[in-house]
């Protein structure tokens, strides 16, 4: 079957960044947020606050519809300038909907047992009583409802601002790259493609080319960071906050001890993994892996590159024989346009999954060229898509999923189709390039995420004291990068913290420890998979359908009997990796 590279968004609005109906939608919104706003007033029934949670719920669903449509049109053209004029308002009305929920809010904090019990027990809000309790608590920690709102309408000028500037920075760089002779002017995006490149001499290149092109552009990038953080922190102040952990743990419903747990059981499996890369860079002919080598590509004899329709058609045959409705769902999304892959210049770097509630689909951003690392983020962005159409029924509020839990269902995806590669490999050699990707990607939740973890938490220790220059982040990043790789490898990426948007987001803090926490957690379930065969189907899908609405411990503990606080489920994780690693070793033991 022929799968269209270029997405499909004429079916959600037609007509692009000056679409009509996109801007008729928006203009609706904004009334119908006015209206609610209007009718909120200073004391409310409790029939009234039901109807109220219904209302906001409703409208999130709007926003988000709107929010993810200029997502992509910011994504698939970064010099798309009315796109970039729509993320402004799509900000206001997210502000607009923080706040009604912020009185909202207020009014839950205020319920006695009594109220409480009554609101909660009522039959239309059966769906989202863990999401209201969740919202109740959170309002305690917060500033009063007045002071919140005017901090969340500062942010649109402010906080969020400074994201602004820092993606039409990104967006607006041209990177020269020699290329068969000629000098190429690239995005971000596709210099991060060379850097991934089979043949190490475009790496190196690609590697000193990206450090001086963030390195020119690092002081303003420098200063989009430090205000980023400088806005956050004063915040966390107001509120009494002095943890920077704390609104990341809480966004992604989990405790500290299980954070705790999950690194200090990867740290003390590290060293098998410096095993492994000092065998990599063995094959490699080098004394030790540059930054640039680590997630490269063996050069292997008939791994040759996979057009995106046979790496389709892999993805849904593999699906199948774990769960057919997986597959199933896969199929129809690749036919209908789903997916935006083609690799051209101007889309942004990166990949991601972002949702249509009210159209009950998922559009999937990424630039595809052939690599199996390609197929990979093909099949990780299909998991998350999956896990949308999962909850697609679902109460708004129970929709909303973390973080650490959304890597859930796109990691046992990509897992899925990492293992059959494998063992249908049709040469030993071939066999060996997957194994090595395969390593290679659990490498980069456990080195590559903590190092961002590590210089994340650091920074924002050092900017509770001052500005922190280009150099201080510099060396902030390569401590960092050499702590979580064990110091292990020839070269590091200083800038990283300028070229990686992560840091620069400002909808989510600490955009990284989730990561980690949703390719293990992903690959317990995947043993239990393992071990239960077709029959997992529908219990996979109820333990998805439960991701917005209790702690990941409690998940964990209601889907897979585990405790998240303990060592045992994340080393039994871990150890599905080992033995990829030991045959990795026993392969190239010559």
């Amino acid at each position: 079957m022929k799968y269209p590279e270029v997405w499909d968004l004429d079916s959600i609005f037609k007509g692009g960044s000056h679409s009509e109906e996109f801007a008729h939608f928006v203009k609706e919104t904004d009334r119908l947020l006015g209206e609610l706003a209007d009718s909120i007033g200073e004391e409310v029934t409790l029939d009234q606050l039901e109807q109220h949670i219904h209302s906001v719920q409703q409208l999130m669903q709007r926003t988000r519809q709107a929010s993810a449509f200029v997502s992509c049109l910011t994504a698939q053209n970064v010099k798309d300038k009315e796109a970039t004029l729509w993320q402004g308002k799509m900000t206001e009305q997210a502000t607009k909907i923080q706040n009604i929920w912020g009185t909202i809010e207020d009014f839950l904090g205020e319920l006695d047992a009594n109220q409480w019990e009554n609101l909660v027990s009522r039959p239309s809000l059966s769906g989202v009583t863990f999401n209201l309790e969740e919202r109740r608590l959170q309002a305690k920690e917060k500033l009063s409802p007045n002071e919140e709102k005017l901090a969340a309408e500062l942010a649109i000028d402010g906080y969020h601002a400074w994201g602004n500037v820092y993606n039409s920075a990104v967006g607006r760089m041209q990177i020269p790259f020699e290329e068969n002779g000629q000098e190429k002017l690239l995005s971000a995006g596709q210099l991060q493609n060379r850097l991934n490149s089979s043949d190490r001499s475009v790496r190196e290149r690609a590697e000193i080319v990206s450090e001086k092109a963030w390195e020119k552009e690092a002081d303003l990038f420098a200063s989009t960071l430090n205000h980023l953080a400088g806005f956050r922190l004063n915040l966390y102040h107001a509120r009494g906050w002095g943890d920077v952990l704390k609104e990341p743990l809480a966004i992604n419903r989990m405790k500290k001890e299980t954070l705790d747990a999950m690194w200090s059981t990867i740290t003390e499996n590290k060293p098998k993994f410096y095993e492994f890369m000092t065998r990599k860079a063995q094959l490699l002919g080098v004394e030790k892996l540059a930054m640039h080598d680590v997630h490269a590509p063996l050069p292997v004899e008939g791994d040759t590159s996979i057009s995106y329709e046979d790496a389709c058609d892999l993805i849904i045959k593999h699906f199948q024989p774990f769960s057919p409705k997986l597959a199933s769902f896969t199929e129809g999304a690749l036919r209908d346009g789903w997916v935006e892959a083609e690799d051209r210049a101007g889309k942004r770097p990166g990949g991601f999954c972002t949702s249509f509630p009210l159209s009950k689909q998922s559009r999937i951003f990424m630039t595809y060229d052939g690599t199996m690392a390609n197929v990979a983020t093909l099949a990780h962005e299909l998991g998350h898509a999956y896990h949308g159409h999962c909850l697609k029924d679902m109460d708004p509020l129970a929709q909303r999923y973390a973080m650490n839990v959304a890597e859930t269902a796109s990691t046992f995806a990509e897992t899925i189709i990492a293992d059959a590669l494998v063992k249908e490999a049709p040469t030993e050699e071939v066999k060996l390039s997957l194994l090595e990707n395969k390593i290679s990607r659990s490498l980069a939740f456990f080195m590559n995420i903590h190092a961002r973890f590590l210089f994340e938490t650091r920074f924002y220790e050092a900017r509770k004291e001052k500005l922190l220059s280009v150099e201080e982040l510099n060396s902030l990043m390569e401590d960092a990068q050499k702590e979580a790789y064990g110091n292990q490898l020839a070269t590091y990426s200083p800038t990283f913290w300028a070229s990686k948007l992560h840091f620069h987001i400002t909808g989510v803090p600490f955009y990284n420890f989730p990561y980690t926490f949703g390719f293990l957690f992903s690959l317990g379930i995947y043993k239990k998979a393992l071990e239960a065969g077709r029959s997992f189907e529908d219990d996979y899908i109820a333990l998805l359908q439960d991701t917005a609405s209790m702690t990941v411990e409690d998940l964990a503990s209601k889907h897979l009997n585990v405790d998240l606080t303990k060592k045992d489920f994340w080393q039994e994780a871990i150890d599905l990796i080992l033995v990829d690693v030991d045959e990795f070793m026993e392969l190239t033991n010559s």
